[in-house]
């Protein structure tokens, strides 16, 4: 199969879903944002569970295109987070409402659910190796709360919730990154002295 036109469609399915959510994800649909001809979408993924799974496909794909650096102290760290969430609010907030669309339809979609599980799993893997290259005192818990927390904050700011961003403080990023890493591992120190956080 031709696949610079499978990518161009699953491209079209990623923006189907941002604008219209799981249900408006139709063939159709899919042929009009792709601007191919009626019946194109239908010949490459037949059923609509095909085109599902090829927007997952889609989106994992664009995301592990991503560079992702290990930042090599603290300070890249922060500045590796607040990028990230950053690109939520501007480029990547089409596949960020893609991705969020995906991942309710998988509570209803056990196949569907499987590959979103281990593209999360790689995630959390990537951002606690981060965190190790920073340098921080890193344990599985302390990096799953970091994680959890940028994950928490991605529908706030792929929608457009200005009053609800402000209250969870992401209005401010560098403040938010900043004030996450204190919480979770204390404040910075002097070079030369141990940090000293709780377990």
């Amino acid at each position: 199969m031709n696949q610079e036109r499978r990518g161009r469609l699953g491209d079209a399915a990623i923006g189907v879903l941002a604008e219209s959510g799981s249900r408006g994800l139709t063939h159709r649909a899919v042929d009009a944002a792709a601007q191919v001809p009626l019946g194109t979408t239908k010949n490459y993924f037949p059923t609509r569970d095909a085109l599902l799974r090829a927007s997952a496909d889609r989106i994992i794909e664009l995301y592990e295109a991503i560079p992702r650096p290990t930042p090599d102290d603290r300070a890249g760290l922060a500045a590796l987070l607040r990028t990230l969430l950053e690109h939520v609010v501007g480029p990547g907030r089409v596949r960020v409402r893609a991705l969020l669309e995906l991942q309710r339809e998988a509570t209803r979609t056990p196949w569907l659910a499987q590959p979103l599980d281990a593209f999360a799993t790689a995630d959390f893997a990537y951002f606690e190796r981060a965190q190790r290259g920073a340098g921080l005192p890193v344990t599985p818990r302390r990096a799953a709360l970091v994680i959890m927390a940028l994950h928490a904050a991605l529908p706030l700011l792929a929608a457009d919730s200005p009053a609800a961003r402000a209250a969870a403080g992401l209005d401010d990023l560098d403040a938010f990154v900043a004030g996450l890493l204190d919480t979770v591992y204390g404040e910075p120190v002097p070079t030369g002295r141990a940090q000293e956080v709780s377990p």
